[in-house]
């Protein structure tokens, strides 16, 4: 049991990358009043918290309503965070998981910026949702479905307490020292990654 709970926390936590998330998310509102971003970022995380139940929950229906099989899912999902894994291992912004160019000045003009960018994709992104839904569908009784939500709120609770950190985070670890975190999680994200397509190949021919 506590193997499957860390294994969750794990790929919750290398997908959602809460350090980059709060830098992102500090440099989104810098300047504002400390208690206007305390506001977005507990609004910002709620919302994605939201979002990913509803995924967690409704995900299966939705692709059995498109006719989408679980190994297929597996397959996009395991390459669509290898492409993520990729951008975090050479330091790139991906449009998988931040937000584009264009979004980026959309959100300048924002005065919040809880919903767009921060909930979704900063937190809930492609990538996390495919994730939820991933290991949701892997989940053979309820108590593992338990497991893979508590791992996953445990996540974004982490999430939130680095948001409400975000300067103290930015002056602790600066533009290197994210990115040599976002290295690391990179790797162990393509290993995940890796891992989800040879489970969906081997479903996929099993069925």
């Amino acid at each position: 049991m506590w193997f499957d709970i860390a294994s969750a926390f794990v790929t919750f936590f290398v997908v959602l990358d809460p350090i980059g998330v709060a830098l992102v998310g500090g440099n989104l509102t810098r300047g504002m009043p400390a208690e206007l971003r305390r506001s977005i970022a507990w609004r910002g995380t709620l919302v994605a918290a939201l979002l990913m139940l509803i995924f967690a929950f409704g995900g299966a229906a939705l692709l059995q309503a498109l006719g989408i099989t679980l190994p297929a899912l597996r397959v996009a999902g395991g390459l669509l965070l290898f492409l993520l894994s990729v951008d975090m291992v050479f330091a790139r912004p991906s449009g998988i998981r931040n937000p584009t160019g264009p979004e980026q000045a959309e959100a300048s003009h924002r005065s919040d910026v809880a919903v767009f960018p921060l909930a979704f994709p900063l937190l809930a992104g492609p990538g996390a949702l495919t994730t939820v839904v991933l290991l949701m569908g892997r989940a053979t009784d309820p108590m593992h479905m338990v497991m893979v939500i508590a791992a996953m709120l445990a996540v974004l609770a982490v999430a939130l307490a680095a948001l409400l950190a975000a300067d103290r985070v930015n002056r602790l670890l600066g533009v290197t020292g994210a990115n040599v975190v976002s290295r690391v999680l990179g790797v162990i994200l393509a290993a995940l990654a890796a891992q989800f397509v040879l489970d969906g190949i081997a479903q996929g021919l099993r069925q």
